[in-house]
This record gives structure tokens, sequence and C-alpha cells, in this order.
């Protein structure tokens, strides 16, 4: 049966994965190949794609290393296999019966030199009117999205999804559900009255089990320690709720042996759940040169900083780029009507305030560091510890807005 709604009300839903979803272990292996790629040579250009499939895992693509030094890309070609081995094994994939035994699998390794006509734009030694500037890796548009329907400025829907697995990922690692298996997702559908969320209308988790638990276990398990703990404390779940729990009724092959994997193929995923548009450029196993996804990060930044400013209560920026070229082709800011001051004054104040040039980007993030594995499971945005999710513009921006 559907819900009814009426007025203003709607739903609106939003998926996670866990770490050890296929696609998901891909990008934190390239995410892991590309921060010791970054130990070795802080301006490395990378582009690093996993794929996984049953007793294998595969990395290829491009990367370019700017120190001379010869021994960096044997290092990156030897140490590659154990980077892959240790990241499944550190997700939960220790043996053929959960999908992947990370230890003994195949490994392929087909990483090769970046292309020296990529390297030359980025580097500033393409066009003449751009000599010696940093140029953007590729074209590109990219968008960055907050709201405050969360203390995170996310979507509420995207950030209960990853709460869930990150809770039920916590309860697998430390054996307080010991028959859960790695593989993992979830869906959270919030009824909204206009940009309100005001009751949790439906909870999807499938989650990979061992073969000999009962589906009434499995089911009463996953609502009692993991839904209730995570989304009772929101005060949005209430009697008409559904509960969808492994829905198929039985979940035990999965990880690489029951969908293969690929780096960037959750992109809404990592970024907003839907609620913000998206560019299209995945984001893991891609250097900060690469434009998909540092200026992902900046108009997060930048969008981030305009909602806590209370310069609006949704805001999305879009960037976009030429290859080669060292600064943006356009800014976009877009606040939906929930702006407290002129659209175009915001806009403008976002210009005076962010250096969103390739350059500017990569020294105001801090970006040339081994910090990307995190990111690559539970979201890109709204979690501690990313530069791109610090509100220090706030004065600035009401400054140069107001």
């Amino acid at each position: 049966m559907g819900t009814v709604l009426t007025n203003n009300h709607y739903l609106f839903t939003s998926e996670s994965v866990g770490e050890g979803h296929p696609d998901k272990l891909c990008d934190q292996i390239s995410d892991a190949i590309l921060d010791r790629c970054l130990e070795l040579d802080p301006k490395a250009h990378v582009a690093c794609e996993t794929y996984s499939t049953t007793n294998l895992i595969l990395v290829g693509g491009e990367i370019g290393f700017q120190d001379p030094n010869p021994e960096l890309p044997k290092i990156i070609a030897k140490e590659a296999e154990q980077i892959a081995r240790k990241v499944a094994l550190d997700i939960g994939y220790d043996s053929a019966e959960k999908g992947l035994d990370g230890a003994h699998c195949e490994f392929i390794n087909r990483l090769h030199a970046q292309s020296p006509d990529i390297n030359q734009g980025v580097v500033g030694k393409g066009l003449d009117e751009f000599e010696g500037q940093q140029g953007a890796g590729d074209q590109g548009i990219m968008f960055g999205f907050a709201c405050d329907e969360t203390p995170e400025l996310m979507p509420a829907t995207l950030h209960y999804a990853h709460q869930l697995l990150l809770k039920a990922t916590e309860l697998r690692k430390n054996g307080t559900i010991a028959w859960l298996r790695p593989d993992a997702k979830s869906q959270v559908t919030i009824e909204y009255d206009g940009f309100k969320p005001v009751r949790i209308d439906a909870v999807v988790v499938s989650h990979q089990h061992d073969p000999d638990v009962e589906y009434d276990t499995i089911r009463s398990t996953i609502i009692e320690q993991i839904i209730k703990p995570v989304l009772e404390p929101t005060g949005l779940l209430d009697e008409n709720t559904k509960y969808y729990i492994n829905p198929t009724g039985k979940f035990v092959t999965g990880g690489p042996d029951g969908d293969a994997g690929l780096t960037g193929r959750k992109i809404i995923v990592d970024t907003y759940g839907g609620m913000g548009r998206h560019g299209g450029g995945a984001f893991s196993g891609k250097d900060p040169s690469k434009v998909d996804r540092s200026a992902a990060y900046m108009a997060r930044y930048i969008a981030k900083n305009v909602v806590a400013a209370g310069l609006a209560k949704r805001a999305e920026v879009q960037l976009a780029y030429a290859i080669g070229v060292p600064y943006p082709v356009s800014i976009m800011v877009e606040t939906f009507g929930t702006e407290t001051v002129d659209r175009k004054k915001i806009e403008t104040a976002v210009e005076k305030v962010f250096d969103c040039t390739p350059a500017g980007i990569v020294k105001t993030l801090d970006l040339k560091r081994p910090v990307y594995r995190p990111t690559a499971s539970y979201g890109h945005f709204g979690r501690d510890g990313f530069s791109w999710e610090k509100t220090d513009k706030v004065e600035e921006l009401k400054a140069a807005a107001l």
C-alpha cells in the first residue's frame, strides 16, 4: 500500500551501501593506492581503477610521478598488490565463503604511466596563454550541496542511511552480531513537508549473513540492534514506519562473488543521495588535480559555509572547468527560494571569498595529503575530519553578502 500524501507533502528516498559492497571495496582499494602514491610524491597524478569479481582483484589506470626518482613507479608496482589485499582483509573479506579471500585471491596489476598530453595541461605546459599555471585535469561540471535538515548540513535521508550501515559495521566487527558478513545496503524514505522532514516512512536494510541464521532472527536483530538505536533519537519513527529487512529472505552469497565491483559506480551514495544534482564524475582513485574530485569538494565547502552562515537554508553550487584552463569557466549558486539575502549577493560573495582555481582549491583544502581512503565508504560529505567540511568562512561570507 502506498502512503497517501496531501498538499506539500512528499516522500524522498536515499540509499547507502556498506564498506563491504563490491563497488565500495573497489573504491577503497583505489583510494588506498592513491594515498600511497601521495605519500611517495605529493604531486603525483593518479587515476586508479579497481575491478573485482569471484576470486579476483584487478587494478589499472594511470600514475604519473612528478618526482623524477625512477624508483617510485617500481615501488607502487610492487606495493599495489599488498595494498589491495590489506583493504579486502580490513573490510572482512577473509574467506571465499564471505565473497572474497583477500589473502589468496588472484591479483592482476595493469597500472601504467599517465598520458603526457594530459600532464602538460595540468602542470602548466599547455597553451602559451596558460603557461606556468596549474590547469584543470579535465573538463566537467561539479556540484556541491548543503541543507539544514541535520547538524551535518546533509540531507536527512542519506545521513540516516549511512548511519545505519556504520552501526551495522561496528556491531559486525566488534562481534556483537557475529553472523553478519561484510556486504550490506540500506535505504531510508522520509516524508517531507516542503523542505522539512516530518517522519520516516520506510527503512530498508539488506545485510549479508551466515547461512545458518533464521530469517526471524535476522529481522528482529537488525531492527532492534541497528535501526532503532540509530533512528529512534531522530523522533521521526512512528507506528506506521515500514521495515523491509533482507526482502528476498536470504543474503548469504555477497561481495564480489555475488556481484562484480568497480570503482566509481556509487556516485550518488558518495554525494547527496539524489537530493542535490551530480556532475557525473566519480571520486575514488583520483588525485586532486582531477577537478571531478577536488572541485566537488570545493563546491560542498562553499555550499556548507553558505548554509552555516545563515544566508540560505539550502544551497547548491555548480563549478565548471575546461582541461588545462587555470580557472573555472562558470560558478553558480542556487538557493531554492530559501535565501535570506538576494541570491546574486550570495553568488558575488562566494566568488570573492573562495579561490576556485584548480591550484587554489588544492591549497585551500590541503588536498595533496594521503587522506582519501576514509572518504571511500559512508559518504565523502557530512563527516568530521575532512577539510571541505569546515565552516571557517562563515564570517567572511556574511561580511561580503550582507
